[in-house]
């Protein structure tokens, strides 16, 4: 990863949110459908974050950092940690090991979230018994 300051092939200036975004997915190598999968929201969501339609919640930008490997700064500002320039080469071993660990981060706060929301169920289910 590299930082404006010593590669400017992704500057701040030339680029928005959604260029960002899509960019940042293109270098990790995951579709728009995928990571829309993965972080939990509709294709269409995902397609107007990336055409600058609309913004993602603050809890979806921290799981796009973490799912795309680039500091929550740059995803926001573009200045920060962001993705590699492009290389000729394919992923490495390295590459898809991080997109694995990538995964399972989400699906750890997609679950974390959905257990909290029953826990919150249960409890209106207890108070409302007599």
């Amino acid at each position: 990863m590299s930082t404006d300051s010593e590669n400017n092939w992704f500057s701040a200036d030339a680029t928005t949110f959604g260029d960002r975004l899509a960019g940042a997915r293109e270098a990790a190598g995951i579709s728009q459908a995928d990571l829309a999968d993965q972080i939990g929201v509709k294709l269409s969501t995902m397609e107007a974050w990336e055409n600058d339609l609309k913004e993602p919640r603050a809890n979806r930008l921290q799981m796009l950092s973490g799912m795309l490997g680039v500091s929550l700064r740059w995803l926001l500002t573009g200045v920060g940690i962001g993705p590699d320039e492009p290389s000729d080469e394919g992923p490495s071993n390295a590459d898809l090991i991080l997109t694995e660990i990538r995964k399972l981060q989400i699906e750890i706060v997609q679950s974390a979230d959905k257990l909290g929301r029953l826990e919150k169920q249960l409890r209106a289910a207890l108070k409302a018994q007599p």
